[in-house]
């Protein structure tokens, strides 16, 4: 009574249609963190963006470490050896910067509703107090 069973390695499953990603995904690097980085729009170049984010830390990532990438043309003669794909360059950061990075636009986002708050409560009216909630509620169906 022995069935002739197939493992499931065997087994091919049909591959599914699915459109292309306009920007690719590289495969990850340990200790670095990607971006695409925005080089020209409607093929006017920004040359300002590309050096602030060089300056901030960021490198351009050549095109022969992510060979997985397929470029189709290249668009830029003095960008040959990076990836770049419809004006966007892909670049990479140590992931310690970009920790860094976070926590000091984290921390001015939060002296900006510090100074909102103040600023608002600077109005406050013992006749109409205010009120500086910062939660919000969600509730489904009738409410409960």
């Amino acid at each position: 009574m022995a069935e002739n069973r197939t493992s499931r390695d065997a087994a091919i499953r049909k591959r599914r249609w699915a459109p292309a990603s306009l920007l690719p995904d590289p495969t990850p690097e340990q200790g670095y963190v990607f971006r695409w980085v925005r080089m020209s729009t409607m093929n006017q170049a920004y040359p300002m963006n590309v050096s602030a984010k060089l300056r901030e830390g960021w490198e351009p990532v050549k095109a022969s470490a992510h060979p997985e990438i397929q470029l189709a043309a290249i668009e830029n003669d003095k960008h040959r050896d990076n990836i770049v794909i419809g004006g966007l360059m892909l670049c990479k950061i140590p992931t310690e910067m970009a920790e860094d990075r976070d926590a000091y636009y984290r921390t001015q986002a939060e002296n900006q509703m510090h100074a909102v708050d103040n600023t608002f409560m600077r109005e406050n009216d013992p006749r109409m107090p205010l009120f500086a909630e910062k939660k919000s509620k969600v509730t489904f169906g009738n409410g409960t």
